[in-house]
């Protein structure tokens, strides 16, 4: 079952909140008292889901896991009745499954963002800002493009993060290389990489994620790739043992995974306690001319920052940044250009180091550095 926060701002515009945890939602009620209500919802009854949004003007769709979903039966609600979408989602199939709806959007004049959270999301944004920035400056052609994460035990998101995590290991990674598609084995591939101020030097492996082939396809960039990695460091470990042990169809079966949830997220709740909930995204870009810039985003916790993140997305759609029809982040139509300053700055309220269009080595010798000098 999944649960629906409706809310009304001060500036009467109505959001929908649609997502898992009953606790949290019932709490966010409360706290925002009568301009709220709270109610449980079935996103696969179309009637009811389409009764609920009937009066709202943004709908954020937050209930992953996405993995291995077949219909985007809430951004569809969306579109019947004219009502702005966004989701969080992670997941390369879904996401591009919801970009099938184009088409359907502008016909309905709604604007929808698809992947807009932290990572993928704000993630997409920073890459697309440097690879702007790269034409800008040196009028370089992008070569490569690495997408680095890190998150200290569940980053406070619990058994949702834990459930894509497991499911990420059935899915083989696409990864580009000088133009031509790899497929790569889950949860290999390591790199140690440097997350400067806040976080230091971390183990990331390879994973499957959308903004992969997003970034490749719309920003042009021939070779991307994308890895993740988690403390404490057995973590790793346990996961790289898992692709060993079972085969890829076992992380394909939801009722197998949600047992392994089951089984592991009293303990990852517990090493949660002593990992923290930090966060870290790095992102990497090579040029034709040799030029290597990057841009760093780091938080203490992660369910705070993919809040703030989404509300970032959510602003800059409600205040009209976002044309009719179904975007990535990247994507001009999705975040307009003059409107990508402002996400980041929103979205990056609360870092711990936030940096932008720096070369590599000024993150090491400097890690207290925080702007945001793409801007400059």
């Amino acid at each position: 079952m999944f649960f629906l926060l409706k809310a009304c701002s001060t500036n009467t515009f109505i959001l929908c909140i649609i997502f898992h945890n009953r606790e949290k939602g019932a709490a966010m009620v409360a706290k925002l008292g009568d301009k709220s209500m709270f109610s449980e919802v079935d996103i696969n009854d179309t009637n009811a889901l389409e009764a609920t949004l009937s009066d709202a003007d943004l709908v954020i769709h937050a209930a992953g896991p996405f993995q291995f979903a077949e219909k985007c039966t809430v951004l569809e609600a969306a579109i019947r009745t004219k009502t702005a979408y966004l989701d969080v989602c992670d997941d390369t199939t879904y996401s591009w499954l919801a970009k099938s709806f184009i088409n359907e959007a502008i016909d309905a004049n709604i604007p929808a963002i698809t992947t807009g959270g932290i990572y993928p999301g704000v993630s997409n944004v920073m890459a697309a800002e440097l690879v702007r920035a790269s034409k800008r400056e040196t009028n370089s052609q992008p070569e490569r493009l690495r997408f680095y994460y890190y998150t200290a035990g569940s980053g406070g998101a619990g058994p949702t993060i834990l459930a894509t995590s497991f499911l990420l290991l059935g899915e083989e990674v696409i990864a580009y290389s000088k133009g031509s598609k790899t497929k790569l084995k889950p949860y290999s591939g390591m790199l140690h990489i440097n997350f400067g101020n806040g976080i230091g030097k971390k183990d990331v492996y390879l994973l499957n994620l959308p903004e992969v082939r997003s970034a490749h396809e719309i920003l042009g960039v021939p070779t991307v790739s994308a890895r993740f990695g988690t403390d404490p460091f057995f973590w790793n470990w346990g996961m790289t043992a898992m692709t060993n042990l079972f085969p890829i169809e076992f992380f394909q079966d939801r009722s197998k995974v949600n047992q392994l949830v089951q089984l592991f997220d009293p303990l990852v709740r517990a090493v949660d306690g002593i990992a923290g909930e930090r966060v870290s995204m790095r992102v990497d870009l090579e040029t034709a001319d040799g030029n290597n810039r990057i841009g760093i985003f780091s938080h203490k916790s992660l369910s705070k920052s993919v809040g703030v993140a989404t509300a970032a997305f959510a602003l800059a759609i409600l205040e009209g940044s976002t044309k009719p029809g179904v975007w990535f982040p990247e994507e001009p139509e999705g975040i307009a250009v003059e409107a990508r300053e402002l996400l980041l700055q929103r979205a990056a309220q609360g870092t711990i180091n936030f940096v932008m269009n720096k070369a590599p080595w000024m993150v090491e010798t400097n890690p207290k550095e925080i702007g945001f000098g793409i801007f400059d």
